[in-house]
């Protein structure tokens, strides 16, 4: 079965965050995920606030900038949220994007090194574990959780380069990949990931998360092309869609065909109306969908 969500994009105010959640929430949709885009929200209190207005909606965040983010302290939020919320909550680390991280003076030279050694700690601590580690970037000095998660915490990573896909592969606990990913980008992206599998001997399910940007209603595909020509997307084939539940139940599923266990309906920025959006995904596309 095709998991199904919605982002919440940023780009509305965080006012708008709590009556959209506890739509999703009451709509039936399986998640709804936030972005901790800088410089506009942050994404451990956008989703604690989501998860306290909500009953039984899994609210990911994808995804977390490292460069950013103490590993202690991303250990700590993330251990209190599924220990509050057990089963619900779904973290994603990633890169960021440099541009910004420079804005912060907090670039990386290494993004692949940092990554690496930002998740091997982070699931460590996660565990339970007591870390001392003394790497390029990361450095902990047995550091240990008082409060772990009672379970196991899947903790994802957002990449999409060949080296970074397959370091997901290798180190984390599955993938997300952004909405410039088509149906034959999610294969190749699944072979990376399984490459980096097999390098590192690891064997069980490794869920890959894609965002499908997504556009219904009488000016869709206007909206569309628009948004997919601002980011330079505008020749990829196969990329987006627009229309009503049943173009988007198909799109869905070609990506699900290619290798997707969850696909989010990502609105366009210029989404006239996010609510609907949501009432879309939850009440007119997924009951299209096995």
């Amino acid at each position: 079965m095709t998991a199904l969500g919605a982002v919440f994009r940023p780009q509305l105010p965080p006012e708008r965050l709590r009556p959209l959640a506890r739509l999703a929430d009451e709509s039936g949709l399986e998640e709804l995920w936030l972005w901790e885009d800088c410089f506009l929200e942050g994404g451990i209190s956008s989703a604690a606030a989501a998860l306290a207005w909500t009953e039984r909606l899994r609210v990911g965040v994808g995804l977390l900038p490292v460069p950013l983010r103490n590993v202690a302290i991303t250990a700590m939020e993330a251990a209190t949220l599924e220990r509050m919320f057990p089963g619900r909550p779904v973290l994603a680390v990633g890169h960021g994007v440099q541009s910004w991280m420079g804005q912060v003076g907090a670039r990386a030279e290494s993004p692949v090194t940092l990554l690496r050694e930002y998740l091997d700690a982070l699931r460590a601590l996660l565990r339970g574990e007591r870390v001392t580690t003394e790497g390029r970037y990361v450095r902990l000095d047995g550091v240990a959780l008082d409060w772990p998660p009672a379970e196991p915490l899947r903790i994802l990573a957002g990449v999409g380069g060949p080296r970074s896909l397959r370091l997901s592969g290798e180190a984390a606990d599955g993938t997300i990949l952004t909405a410039a990913t088509p149906p034959d980008g999610v294969r190749r992206a699944r072979a990376l990931i399984d490459e980096g599998r097999a390098a590192a001997g690891r064997t069980g399910n490794h869920p890959v998360v894609v965002y499908l940007l997504t556009a219904t209603g009488p000016d869709a595909a206007e909206r569309l092309r628009t948004e997919q020509a601002a980011e330079g997307l505008d020749s990829v084939p196969g990329l987006g869609v627009a229309g009503d539940a049943g173009a988007v139940a198909e799109a869905v599923r070609r990506l699900a065909d290619a290798g997707a266990d969850t696909v989010v309906l990502q609105p366009t920025a210029d989404e006239p109306d996010p609510e609907g959006f949501v009432r879309f995904a939850a009440e007119a596309v997924r009951p299209l969908l096995p």
